[in-house]
């Protein structure tokens, strides 16, 4: 929807968080006299100080709070949708985004990724090589700052890398010029009916190319294949370079980058998009090297007592805690999984853990636990390695303090601990940050107790 349209329409904000207040913002800087409206399940006193102040000194703004936030704001000409908040509440309404509104009107060039896995690593990625190279380079969406108040100073020679999700993709009729596609796996289905409901939505980013653009995709992913062949656009498919086809100048870093945990397969898209705009390879090598790899993902959280403790807390789905036992290979010894349920399959990770060197099985809270114990329990009957009775035991504990005690008692030295839970965080934390936090804060602090003598 193009910025004078909305100057026409009658509004209302739905979703007054990081995304909702910056579209504020935004709006209220482009017509200063127009009426605009908020609505948002929290109540004016859950909102912090300074948000509360933003709407009270607004005496433009009409605002629909707390409960029944939802009862008033038919008679709205136009919602402007935060992401996550179901479509399916509004069908009588036109709706609209931040994303929408921004890809109809961005005067640069739009970089989107997607992908269940590997998003913020592989936009950051981009992002470090492209600044190295000298170029106009922002990052918008789940990463870096909301993006419709930069988009009122915007040039068309600015570059924009979106990490895109499925909710911001959902309803979006304009893809980017270039997309990149990571990987596509179950997840959400806590949130959408059907894998095939989350799939349409995450398509979005390349059903609307055109010739002229560019689509980036993992050439071994089948169902991002599929993709590849609705749209219109250039296709550029990536895969891992062997080792007699990695340029000689990339080794170094890309293996530095690779010891920090960096996926390798992000590593790929991020130097396929690189060579889009002609980089050369030196300035590749300079970017990966100022890369610095985001929390929570596969970072190594020290070594005490001659455990080295990994924290990959950002491991909300199966696949990604199947890729980081393949990452650390035969070292890790104790792996801590559970959460809450997103809807995901895990009998291949079951499968992966019966394959791997992994002892001690830690499952943290209710949730997943009981899937993946059962999982286990299944391969088992059907005569894979053992659970209980062999070398694979399986521990539930109910506090993180927990797991990390057993990971100290029963952790081999010289092996690894994983912090791997294959799940959503909301069973026991806020979200996948403060479990990763709270993994940290309590292997230090356990490091300090002295060890009982059996």
């Amino acid at each position: 929807m193009k910025i004078e349209q909305l100057k026409q329409k009658k509004v209302v904000i739905l979703g007054f968080g990081r995304e909702g207040i910056d579209t504020y913002l935004a709006l209220r800087k482009l017509f200063p006299q127009k009426i605009l409206a908020v609505a948002d399940k929290k109540e004016i006193g859950q909102f912090d100080k300074k948000t509360q102040a933003i709407l009270k000194k607004d005496k433009k703004v009409k605002l629909y709070l707390g409960k029944n936030y939802l009862a008033e704001i038919g008679d709205y000409e136009l919602v402007i949708k935060t992401p996550g908040i179901a479509r399916k509440e509004f069908h009588s309404l036109q709706m609209t985004s931040q994303t929408e509104i921004f890809f109809d009107n961005f005067p640069g060039t739009i970089i989107g990724v997607t992908g269940t896995k590997g998003k913020g690593t592989t936009v950051s990625l981009i992002y470090a090589i492209l600044k190295k190279a000298g170029l106009k380079v922002f990052l918008g969406g789940n990463i870096g700052a909301p993006v419709l108040q930069y988009l009122l100073r915007a040039k068309p020679n600015d570059i924009l890398i979106y990490e895109l999700s499925s909710h911001q993709l959902q309803g979006l009729k304009k893809s980017p010029h270039i997309a990149v596609f990571l990987n596509l796996f179950r997840d959400h289905l806590d949130y959408y009916q059907s894998f095939n409901e989350y799939k349409k939505a995450k398509e979005n980013i390349a059903i609307y190319q055109t010739k002229n653009d560019y689509f980036v995709y993992a050439k071994s992913d089948k169902a991002v294949g599929d993709i590849a062949k609705k749209t219109k656009a250039k296709k550029l498919p990536y895969a891992l370079y062997d080792k007699a086809g990695l340029p000689a100048s990339l080794r170094e870093p890309i293996g530095e980058a690779l010891r920090a945990g960096v996926n390798p397969m992000n590593l790929m898209a991020a130097i396929s998009v690189a060579e889009l705009f002609k980089i050369s390879k030196e300035k590749i090598k300079q970017g990966i090297k100022a890369f610095k790899p985001l929390p929570h993902r596969l970072n190594f959280a020290g070594k005490f007592r001659g455990i080295e403790f990994y924290d990959d807390s950002m491991a909300t789905i199966p696949e990604a805690t199947m890729a980081a036992l393949d990452a650390l290979g035969q070292k890790v010894k104790t792996l801590i999984v559970g959460g809450s349920d997103k809807g995901s399959d895990y009998n291949g990770l079951a499968k992966k853990i019966l394959k791997s060197s992994v002892e001690n099985l830690i499952i943290l809270g209710q949730g997943t636990g009981e899937k993946i114990t059962k999982n286990l329990d299944d391969l088992a009957q059907q005569g894979h390695r053992m659970t209980l009775l062999g070398k694979v035991i399986i521990f539930n504990v109910m506090t993180m303090k927990g797991a990390v005690k057993i990971c100290y008692e029963k952790t081999p030295k010289n092996s690894a601990c994983l912090l791997s839970p294959a799940s959503a965080s909301f069973n026991l934390f806020r979200d996948y940050h403060h479990r990763g936090m709270s993994f940290r804060q309590y292997v230090r602090q356990h490091s300090k107790t002295k060890q009982k003598k059996a």
